[in-house]
Order: C-alpha cells, then structure tokens, then sequence
C-alpha cells in the first residue's frame, strides 16, 4: 500500500479499515455522539505532539478558561454571530474545552455544530477522533477516521498517532503495531512520540523483550530514545524481576549521556528494596541525590515501607528525616509503613505514637492505618485494644474491608475466643464482604483444635458452597481435626480424596498421618505411608523422621526405630527433644544393642 495517492484515498477507505479489522467501516456513514474523552488538533505543515492528558504546539493556545461556563458562553455567541466565525476559530475553541477535561461537553458541541450545518475540517475531526481512543472506543475513532477520508481529508502523522495510542489504550498492541507498520509503509514517517507510545504500550503489556526490540529499531531508524522511554523500559524490566537488566538499560543511558529521571531511579530503588539490596538501594538513592534527580514522595516511601518491613525502623525514620529536609512532606502510605514496622517489632507503644501523630500532621487516617494498628494488637494477644480501634474506625466513618475481619477473626480464634470470632464472621457476611481462604482458614483451625470438629465441617461446608476451593492448608486443619478426636478412619478417607480433588499432600498432611496411625497402634500402616512420602514425590523433614522414630519405640520396634534413626542421621538430620527424651528411657534397658548406643551417640 506504499503511496497512497490522493485520488485513491476514499476508495481504499473501507479496505484499509477491513485490513485492520477495527471498527465497521459501515458506521462511518452515521456517527455516535455519546461517547468521549481526550483531543488533538491539526495545522498542516506543522509538528505538533500529543499526550493523553495535555496539549502541546509551538504557539499558546488562543483561548483559555477557567471555568466550562465562560466557554459555553463564547461557543453560543459564536454560533448566533452573523455571520458565523470560520470552522478555524470553532477549531481553537474546542480544544481549550478538552483541556478542561469537558469531554462530554466537547463531543456535544461538535454535534450541535455538524446539526447547525457548520462543516467540520481536519482540526475538529481529530479532536473528535482523539475524543473516541482516549475513551477506550477506538472503534469509534476508526469510524471517524473512515469518514475523514470519505470528506478527502488527508491523514496526518498526528491522525495515525491518535490512532495508534488509542490502541495501547485499550492495550491492543499486536494492532497499534500493525498499524504502526502500514503507516510506515504509507509514506509517513513516525516521530519519538509514535515509537515511544508503542514502547510505552507493550511494556504495559508486560511483553518487555519486544518492547527492547521496538527501541533498537528506533535507534536503528535515527531516534534517540528520552529518558521517558527509557524509564518506562526500566519500570517493566523491575516490574518482570529482571532488575539485572535494568541496572544494564541505567548504564547504557549514561553512556548515551541520558541522564536518568526520577521514575527510572524510584523504579530501581523500589525493586531493590523488594530484593533485600540494601546497599544497592543506598547507592542508587544517594547517586540519585547527587546528580540533583531530587526524589520524590514515591522514591521516599520505597525505602521506608521495604525498611520498616526487614525491621529496620531506625534507618526507616532517617529517611523520613531526610524527606522533610527535602521539601517531601510524607503522606499517608509513609506514616502506614512505619507505623507496620513497630508493629512487626512487637512495639505497641511505638506503633500507637506513629497513628496518633497522623491526625496532627492533617492526615487523614485510612482502612489500611486501621487495620494495620488492629493487626499489630492481635499479634500481641492484646484483642481488647484491637477491638476498641474496630470500634473507633466504625464511629469515624471508616467500612472494615475483609483484610479487617480476617485479621480480628485470626486474633480473637488464636487466644480461643471462637465464639467471638464466629459473630465477627456472621457480621462480616451481614455487611456483604465475602469471606477468604485465610478469614475461614484461622477459623477453622481453632475450632479443630477446640475438639469443636463438627462445627469446622459445617463450616467448612459453608466455605465450598461459597465458591471457595479449599487448599491443602485447609484439608490439613481437617485432617488433623478429625484425629484429635480419634475419627482416623475419617480423616483416612479425607487423605485418599485428596488426588481425586487434584491436590498434593505436603509433607505436613503426611507426618500428621503417620502421628496418628503410630498413636493407634498402626505401626505398618504408618510406615507404609512413611515411604510411600517419597515416591509420591514429598520429601521427608526432620519431623518426618522424628515421628516415625517416636511411632517405632511407642510401639516397641526398636529395629524399624533404628533403622530409621540411621536413615535419619545419614540424611543430615537431627534428633528433637520429644525423642531425644524416649531414647533416653530406652538406654537404661539391657535389650539395647551396642549398634543401637552408637547410633545414639550420633544424634
């Protein structure tokens, strides 16, 4: 399709439209009007360049308002001036609209004016076009698009650009590609933007290898990529844990003399505090310093919520010291992660200066500083303070999320108060909120543990018929549930179930079996099932053997026992106290044999 000339324009429309397999060509006969967002203008002979959210030429914009009514105003007296201004000033009007972000009110005009029998021109027909992709109707731009060419308007750079970050908008990028590579073949050159945008869109795809491969061909094609560009390659590459590759990209910015921005160093700065790089963290946030890149709240908050959460609550306050003298006043998120950091340290007291503190600084408490101080309070067993902040949270006008309620319902099953914990479930599901896995999970557990075991079936019940699939941590609390009240063959028939429910026993399901087969006297079974762990695939843990070896003696075999001690000790495994303790006792006995002392002695 190499030089689309000017006659063959409309007639290649519809086709051109089919080969993209975008819209319906046919709805360039009728346009909708309900649909909006953003703008673009064209001038010919002019470069201008377009974002999603601003406008930018190389001359100031003609008019501008600060309120929507005072251009409604002008708009209407415009269109009772006789006789009426030229489609060119309609043109400068319109944009000043999208820049207020009126966009309904932008689409609207254009309509009362094609009613009003004034013709459109390219200008207004992008701004319409540009209107549909930022709104997520692409379809609609190509529709718009069909018609331009229909009226013999001639596409622009700027027209397949529109087009094409509509695409990425909507995150078709296999067709902005595409599309990209027929305007290319069109005869239209694409600028930094054009390459940028699709670098930008499979990134946000996650698809990082092409979208490298999209910046060498820009390079090869004589654009120079910006540091937007490269930080957005940067951010994808951190976000895909290749932050080895990102250092890479870093590196070859500066040797292109690229001098890295303040999202490409929060990006490396966030995925190494993720990875535990404290020192590399350090390096980059103080090279960052200084090459004057100042950080912002986003860089800032990086270091103190991957700080507070190793428990490095003394280097997290020094950068929070260092925000303030920098200008950086620390919001919500900031005070959040430290306060989460006292409370993983157990520090109660401190935790409660940090919430306390927030209201002074005029910021306002949110669910997550709620639940955070709630959590810490459950941890500590310190449930009455954890429900007065529950309460407090309700009086300000705060809705618990499920993270609230699991993390109450966890506390309040962990010191025994179930009943308590059942009521906050029952609230919970009053409220709406759906119960997950870990909220009916902790449940689940204390009342197993409680002996309560019919109880955590209904429950459990309740659970699938939601819609839940339980895991094999919930399969487990069963299992051991039932064998605390001596129901064996129960949970034997649970364990045989578990392949039929496509899942794997852990090692945990494993030794819980083995405990109790060997505490009813099913020693054979127990050993069966000891060495069928490892040919089902699950490898046995140091409390795998000990169980066994605890079995063995309780049923007085002391040669299985020995044998598995020796397999034990050769794996590298070691004894623990509750079997350390049996041994003992046996060691006064006269039936110990020699081998059986010296295997001893080993442990």
């Amino acid at each position: 399709m190499r030089g689309w000339k000017s006659a063959s324009i409309s007639s290649s429309a519809f086709a051109f439209l089919q080969h993209l397999e975008l819209g319906n060509p046919k709805s360039t006969i009728s346009l909708p009007f309900s649909f909006l967002n953003h703008f673009s203008t064209l001038k010919s002979k002019r470069v201008l360049f377009y974002f999603p959210n601003s406008h930018f030429s190389t001359a100031q914009p003609k008019y501008v308002f600060d309120k929507i009514d005072d251009a409604l105003t002008l708009f209407n007296r415009m269109i009772r001036t006789h006789p009426r201004p030229s489609i060119v000033e309609f043109g400068k009007l319109l944009p000043a609209i999208v820049r207020m972000k009126h966009y309904e009110i932008a689409v609207s005009l254009l309509r009362q004016m094609e009613l009003l029998g004034i013709s459109g021109n390219v200008i207004t027909f992008s701004i319409l076009l540009n209107c549909f992709c930022c709104l997520h109707h692409v379809d609609f731009g190509f529709s718009v698009f069909g018609k331009m060419l229909n009226l013999g308007f001639q596409p622009t750079l700027v027209t397949f650009y529109t087009l094409i970050n509509g695409l990425c908008i909507e995150s078709k990028i296999d067709q902005a590609v595409r599309l990209f590579d027929d305007m290319v073949e069109l005869g239209f050159p694409p600028n930094l933007i054009t390459y940028s945008t699709i670098v930008n869109g499979l990134c946000k795809l996650g698809d990082t290898t092409r979208a490298i491969s999209f910046l060498r061909i820009m390079e090869e094609r004589g654009f120079a990529p910006n540091n937007v560009t490269y930080s957005t390659i940067i951010d994808s590459l951190c976000k895909d844990n290749s932050v080895h590759e990102a250092l890479e990209v870093l590196s070859e910015m500066r040797a292109k003399g690229i001098p890295p921005n303040v999202v490409s160093y929060t990006c490396l700065i966030h995925a190494m505090c993720n990875s535990c790089k404290w020192k590399e963290a350090t390096r980059l946030f103080k090279e960052m310093m200084a090459t004057n890149c100042k950080p912002n709240v986003f860089t800032y908050n990086s270091m103190v919520d991957a700080l507070s959460k190793e428990g490095r609550i003394l280097e997290a306050h020094q950068v929070v010291e260092k925000m303030i003298q920098g200008g950086v006043e620390p919001n919500i998120f900031t005070c959040n992660s430290l306060m989460d950091g006292f409370c993983l340290r157990g520090e109660m007291d401190e935790a409660r200066k940090v919430f306390n503190s927030i209201t002074k600084k005029g910021i306002v408490l949110d669910v997550v500083s709620y639940t955070i101080i709630i959590n810490g309070y459950c941890k500590a067993k310190r449930m009455d303070e954890a429900i007065e902040f529950f309460h407090e949270m309700t009086r300000n006008g705060l809705v618990p999320n499920v993270v609230t309620y699991t993390t109450l319902i966890g506390g309040m099953s962990k010191i025994g108060r179930v009943v308590v914990a059942q009521e906050l479930l029952e609230n919970m599901c009053a409220f709406g909120l759906v119960p997950n896995l870990i909220t009916y999970s902790s449940l689940l557990d204390r009342l197993c543990k409680h002996g309560h075991i019919q109880e955590a079936v209904q429950l459990f019940h309740v659970m699938k018929s939601s819609g839940l699939e339980p895991t094999i941590v919930i399969y487990n609390i069963l299992i051991h549930g039932l064998c605390l009240v001596g129901q064996l063959e129960a949970a034997r028939k649970l364990f045989c179930a578990l392949a039929a429910k496509g899942l794997q026993p852990s090692v945990y399901t494993y030794n819980i079996m083995i405990k109790e087969l060997c505490r009813e006297g099913l020693l054979d079974d127990a050993y069966e099932l000891f060495g069928k762990m490892e040919e089902d695939g699950c490898m046995r843990s140091s409390c795998s053997y000990n169980t066994m070896i605890r079995g063995c003696i309780h049923n007085n075999d002391i040669t299985r026992a020995e044998k598995v001690m020796h397999e034990m000790v050769k794996k590298g495994f070691s004894a623990d106290v509750s079997t350390i303790a049996m041994v003992v006792d046996l060691l006064s006995s006269d039936s110990m044999c020699k081998y059986f002392c010296a295997l001893v002695q080993k442990l």
